[in-house]
């Protein structure tokens, strides 16, 4: 009994690290939801524009993690704001689905760039190699450690833009309500170019964090974004706390599944978690908020 509890707290920890990862593209994928209102698929591609980016800036440059890993989150967002502008932008006057249609396309679009640029093969970051961490029998990596933190502070940084700065309570009144805010004369152009910039970059960043954990391919957020998705529906569209909330849920969940399930059925959690969340309760675990 006392092996199986010590498993189930050793997959509960692996979930909670897993779901502070995915908490950051996901809280990307819910700002631009809630600003532009269309579900951003691209953000599978811009998480792995994001993780070669900081691995060309830790293996080819040689930087450390923390630089490359800024590096990942401006790269992705830069990138972020010229698709939308040039591919998503033109598609928005139509309709969010077909909006988000666009979105897939360009999912496939930037991911063939990026395999015609660094090929198929796996890599991974420059990292040193170091013992795991010991607390009782649960066992944690020193860079497990450093992902959470990076994420954390992501997260922190991204609540004191939006709740202390002007540029940030301009988003959050496009989000509430777009043509109050126009009222005011914010400019909603500025604020959806601030807002692919910032949630794009976002996913950069976890697609570093993820290459991290494991390695990089062309496909690294392509394999993500079902958890993704699952974690900002879960928590609910629009709610920058719920995708937080959401992503532990799918974190935790994933890892626990292991428990009855082989390791290539994970992603069944987010399908599930997604149908019951759907069935259940629509708008997720706190609803829809513009922040």
């Amino acid at each position: 009994m006392g092996g199986l509890a010590d498993h189930i707290a050793q997959l509960v920890v692996n979930g909670a690290m897993t779901g502070a990862i995915l908490a950051v593209p996901a809280i990307g994928l819910t700002l631009i939801h809630a600003v532009l209102r269309f579900p951003n698929f691209a953000i599978a591609a811009h998480a792995t524009v994001g993780a070669f980016a900081g691995y060309v800036a830790n293996v080819a440059l040689g930087l450390p993690i923390l630089p490359a890993v800024l590096l990942a989150f401006l790269v992705a967002g830069v990138v972020g704001v010229a698709t939308d502008e040039v591919v998503l932008k033109p598609f928005r006057p139509r309709g969010s689905i077909t909006t988000a249609i666009a979105s897939v396309a360009l999912t496939i679009a930037l991911e063939n760039v990026i395999r015609f640029g660094f090929g198929n093969e796996l890599r991974g970051y420059d990292l040193p190699i170091e013992r795991d961490w010991r607390l009782g029998t649960i066992r944690i990596g020193p860079q497990q450690v450093e992902n959470l933190a990076i994420a954390a502070a992501a997260v922190a940084a991204l609540f004191a833009f939006l709740a202390f700065t002007r540029t940030g309570k301009a988003m959050r009144a496009v989000a509430d309500n777009p043509m109050l805010a126009s009222i005011k004369s914010i400019d909603a152009d500025m604020v959806g170019r601030l807002v692919s910039f910032v949630g794009m970059g976002l996913a950069g960043l976890g697609g570093m964090l993820i290459g991290l954990d494991t390695t990089i391919d062309p496909l690294t957020g392509f394999r993500a974004v079902l958890s993704v998705f699952a974690a900002a529906v879960v928590g609910g569209l629009g709610s920058i706390p719920g995708a937080v909330i959401g992503a532990l849920t799918v974190g935790i969940g994933e890892e626990l599944c292991l428990l009855v399930l082989k390791p290539e059925y994970r992603s069944a959690v987010g399908f599930t978690a997604i149908l019951l969340v759907l069935t259940l309760r629509p708008r997720g675990i706190l609803g829809q908020r513009a922040y």
